[in-house]
């Protein structure tokens, strides 16, 4: 049986120190190739549109293994999944770094993208376990803060990076902090005990062409793939997720325990995070074909106008965390995600010629809002299950987070392209502006819709 609460044998500054390195690695990883794709085109001698595998094949990774290594965790501990992701993890970035053609790079940056989902999979549970539940929601702060940072760190760190060394370093320094990590980790994370007493290779075997499935036909939308092809993938995710349910309801120990969702905190809480995360990768995809066309800045000054939206968020979510161990998170989370709505909205109405003031303040308004909603909601949907669920609830949040992104990264793309094929081939078009208008209107819906159900929550309390 776990334990209520398991201090870490070195300290919890250490425990956490571990988390958040290999948090940080996991996540500047999603994106921290992206700026290099030119040259690993380049210098891989790649079709250009081929290298977006480089970037495809770890989403995909991480996606359709998030729920099995967060059950695995709850069946053989968080600290020996962590470990392992931080070890695979590893040696993925090695074999990056030692590549000499796209196909060796697309494949270890599949292994890449395994260990990634191992970190992030038990990483929320693990903060559950090191720290005691009346600071739960300071623990999530503290990892809302890191993975905002190192998101909005990424493509500065790539692009600082290849100003001094060749593509291969991207991944290189990953080596020896990961060597480290993995070392420290096992002995300043605790072990625990578990009542799960087996895993389910049969559900793990569907839930990962459901998910990968989805994502690729996602992806497929965005990059302009055939609709048949896409359709395809689609109905297929379809079919292996009924498979999926229908083996979650009968099997023994299930990957994903199906009765969690009927604990209406916590399916709120997920229903509310893919709103929300919809909204903000709506947004953050489409803003800088905005910027950098009809508004005429460069890539890097469009950069620093969108980067206070993820340094608001990584300011306000600790404080936001501090402040759902001692109120109501439902509170919390439906102020922020009106301010979040009103801050879209707001970007969807910005003038014909806006000064970087004007878009500034309304990016800041949106990482403002979505840090005081993210935090609390997240210590909400980790708090309102069993604990011994704890892995299977890391899962999800992980995975509505990455749905939710991938499905805003595709409907930009069908407005955008909807708009004509000469909207992504003149930048300055004004059907760019309307277009990416419309996609943030899109967010602004979603972000609402996020308030919305979030405030149901509030109901359900005054109802108890």
């Amino acid at each position: 049986m776990s334990a209520a609460h398991e201090p870490p044998p070195l300290g919890l500054r250490m425990a956490v120190a571990v988390i958040a390195a290999g948090t940080t690695m996991a996540v500047l990883d999603s994106s921290i190739a992206n700026v290099a794709l030119p040259t690993i085109s380049r210098e891989l001698h790649a079709h250009p549109a081929s290298t977006i595998w480089v970037v495809n094949a770890f989403q995909i990774a991480v996606a359709t293994t998030l729920l099995s290594l967060a059950a695995l965790g709850d069946a053989i501990g968080y600290r020996a999944v962590y470990t392992a992701g931080i070890i695979v993890f590893t040696l993925g970035s090695l074999l990056c770094a030692l590549s000499h053609s796209l196909t060796a790079l697309v494949l270890a940056r599949v292994l890449q993208g395994v260990g990634a989902s191992g970190i992030m999979s038990v990483g929320p549970a693990l903060y559950r376990t090191i720290f005691p539940p009346s600071q739960l929601g300071r623990a999530l702060g503290i990892s809302a803060l890191v993975v905002a940072s190192s998101a909005s760190a990424g493509p500065t760190i790539g692009g600082t990076i290849l100003a001094v060394a060749p593509w291969p370093w991207l991944f290189a320094v990953n080596v020896p902090i990961g060597i480290v990590d993995a070392i420290v980790a096992a002995r300043a994370l605790p072990a625990h005990a578990t009542r799960r007493t087996g895993f389910d290779a049969h559900g793990a075997i569907l839930s990962a062409p459901a998910i990968g499935l989805f994502v690729v036909a996602l992806e497929g939308i965005a990059h302009g793939t055939k609709p048949l092809v896409s359709a395809s993938a689609f109905a297929a995710s379809i079919a292996f997720g009924v498979a999926f349910v229908l083996r979650q309801r009968s099997a023994r120990s299930p990957l994903l325990p199906l009765e969690i969702f009927a604990i209406p905190r916590f399916s709120l809480a997920a229903l509310t995070s893919l709103c929300s995360f919809l909204a903000q990768g709506l947004a953050l995809v489409s803003l800088p074909f905005l910027l950098q066309g009809p508004l005429g800045y460069s890539p890097f000054a469009s950069g620093l106008l969108v980067t206070p939206w993820p340094v608001s968020i990584a300011l306000v979510a600790p404080f936001a965390g501090r402040l759902a161990d001692r109120y109501q998170p439902a509170i919390l989370c439906t102020a922020g995600l009106a301010l979040l709505a009103a801050g879209l909205a707001a970007l969807a109405l910005l003038p014909t010629h806006a000064g970087a003031l004007d878009i500034v303040w309304r990016a800041m308004l949106c990482g403002v809002g979505f840090g005081l909603f993210q935090s609390p909601n997240n210590r909400e949907l980790m708090g309102s299950v069993p604990r011994e669920r704890s892995g299977a609830a890391s899962g999800v949040l992980s995975t509505v987070r990455v749905t939710g992104q991938t499905l805003g990264a595709a409907l930009v793309a069908i407005v955008l392209g909807a708009g004509g094929a000469a909207v992504l081939g003149t930048a300055t078009h004004p059907l760019v502006a309307r277009s990416v208008a419309t996609t943030l209107w899109l967010a602004a819906v979603a972000a609402t819709a996020a308030a919305l159900v979030s405030a149901v929550r509030l109901r359900a309390a005054r109802a108890t």
